[in-house]
């Protein structure tokens, strides 16, 4: 149910009752195929983008681009697994390019991060070399522009 899932990711906070009116299906349908979806793993969790700069909570974010030696008959997979169990880890991609792995680390300044990299990344084996680079301004996240400053630039109709 493709159409399901792309109203949930859009907005995790439809109901069910809501819904099941916008594909015209049965509420409980619609709650068997959300649990089911979720008992799948399809539906991994449901989350809210914030914007922490408005919150007023100062964290750091850095991309850090890893390159790494595969491993005979599990090639990445392996270190990429020791890699995201680290609490710090907040995303973690395998990619195509000059880097093998994109990890997006989180922490409360730099030298946290940093500390990060020096003593938990960069001593796993297998990891070749390390680039960081640290989150100056966030503009959009998941899809969501986090400070729209466009105005309504419509004229006013009135009768």
């Amino acid at each position: 149910m493709i159409e399901l899932l792309e109203l949930l990711e859009k907005d995790p906070t439809l109901t069910v009752e809501q819904l099941a009116v916008m594909l015209g299906k049965p509420q409980a349908e619609i709650a068997a195929e959300i649990k089911r979806l979720e008992t799948e793993k399809i539906i991994v969790k449901f989350q809210a983008v914030v914007n922490w700069e408005k919150a007023g909570v100062d964290r750091v974010t850095a991309i850090i681009d890893v390159k790494i030696t595969p491993q005979r008959e599990v090639g990445f997979d392996a270190i990429a697994e020791r890699i995201y169990r680290f609490p710090e880890v907040r995303s973690l991609y395998l990619m195509s390019g000059a880097f093998d792995l994109m990890v997006m680390v989180e922490g409360k300044n730099l030298k946290e991060v940093s500390r990060f990299v020096s003593t938990k990344l960069s001593t796993i084996e297998g990891v070749v070399s390390t680039t960081t680079h640290f989150m100056l301004k966030m503009y959009k996240e998941s899809g969501v522009i986090l400070d729209d400053k466009e105005d309504d630039r419509r004229l006013v109709v009135s009768p």
